[in-house]
């Protein structure tokens, strides 16, 4: 059996540094979504009016909510010439007062089977246009114009703290995974600590939570900017 006790020269070599996180893909985005309906299809007989988390909306509008906004990630990446200052046009709006406006809403009628088919149908439209978008692509955001790349990072950052606002309301478990959350902190949240567990971090970057000797933020938002442009 050879020896298992390291040489002297090996011991004295320093450790390799840890890689940076890789790209936020399509791939990422997908598996983001699947967990996510998951969990909205398996909270039968839940009480879908109640709030979600710190939001003022019910569970349900926040679902709707996070479909629309995949939608909508999708939509910018979509045009032939993709806009450079403001929104697709399309007409959003609220299902009821101080509702969030969207243009996607699901049917209430069909469950929370129907609610997930919509989540998974919106979030399958941004996965195939992130896979299919040039990478030289720029559109549109509130934060900054960005990049295929960075709207997938988007959609999933905004699946994961608002599967988190509706676990709270339905009383539900949702831990994502940290490696997902790496990357999508690598790419939109720079500034954030490197040295603390992900989900955690995430939660705090968006302001849902804090960190040891670190307040919840009050204000905050991510960088957008594609790779190399002084953003992410």
């Amino acid at each position: 059996m050879p020896d298992a006790t390291p040489s002297s020269a090996a011991a004295a070599a320093p450790a390799s540094a840890p890689s940076a996180p890789g790209p936020v893909t399509a791939d990422d985005v997908r598996e983001a979504v699947r967990r996510a309906a998951d969990v909205v299809r398996g909270a039968r007989e839940a009480d879908w009016d109640a709030r979600a988390g710190s939001l003022e909306w019910s569970c349900w509008e926040t679902v709707e909510h996070l479909a629309d906004d995949l939608f909508a990630y999708a939509a910018q990446l979509g045009p032939e010439r993709p806009p450079s200052d403001a929104e697709v046009p399309f007409v959003w709006s609220p299902g009821r007062p101080g509702g969030p406006a969207n243009v996607v809403f699901a049917d209430r009628a069909a469950g929370e089977a129907g609610l997930a088919q919509v989540l998974e149908a919106c979030g399958a439209m941004l996965a195939a246009m992130v896979r299919t978008t040039p990478a030289t692509v720029r559109s549109h955001h509130v934060f900054g114009a960005s990049d295929p790349e960075g709207f997938a990072a988007m959609g999933v950052v905004e699946t994961l703290v608002h599967l988190h606002d509706v676990a709270q309301g339905l009383g539900v478990r949702w831990e994502p995974d940290a490696g997902l959350c790496g990357r999508v902190l690598a790419r939109l949240f720079p500034d954030a600590p490197a040295d603390t567990d992900r989900w955690p971090t995430l939660l705090w970057a968006t302001g849902r939570g804090e960190l040891p000797g670190r307040a919840r933020l009050v204000g905050w938002r991510w960088h957008g900017a594609p790779r190399g442009a002084g953003g992410a």
